[in-house]
């Protein structure tokens, strides 16, 4: 688990902070992501092949993203109050020790690696890009 430490180095500093090069190169990708995605091309995605990424987990970190982005634009439209940063620590808590789910028996069966994306494809056209 990442220490409050890390945690804090890496918002006050991603390239300076100790985070492995490999999740450097994704978290430089979401920011594009999440400040310029219209300008995101298939030379974008090249650094984050290299560091051993793949579509699937490209495709999550994007989809990750974009709901964080709707999530606080529609509490931000609809005037639904924040949490307390002590609510968030103690979310993230719960959430690190049992996941999203409350009850492994009742949560909904995984999807399998191929239903990540569309059967076939790959981010950014990948194969005629290169």
């Amino acid at each position: 688990m990442l220490g409050s430490d890390l945690v804090e180095s890496v918002m006050v500093n991603l390239e300076s902070s100790s985070l492995p090069q490999k999740e450097k190169a994704l978290l430089r990708f979401v920011a594009k992501v999440n400040h310029r995605a219209w300008e995101i091309t298939a030379d974008d995605m090249k650094p984050l092949y290299a560091a051993g990424w793949t579509d699937e987990a490209i495709y999550y970190a994007i989809t990750v993203c974009a709901l964080f982005n709707f999530y606080n634009r529609w509490i931000d439209a609809t005037g639904v109050h924040a949490m307390s940063e002590e609510a968030h620590r103690e979310f993230g808590k719960r959430t690190a020790q049992h996941g999203y789910a409350q009850n492994s028996e009742t949560a909904p069966p995984r999807r399998s690696t191929s239903a990540a994306t569309p059967a076939g494809a790959s981010c950014w056209r990948r194969a005629s890009a290169s």
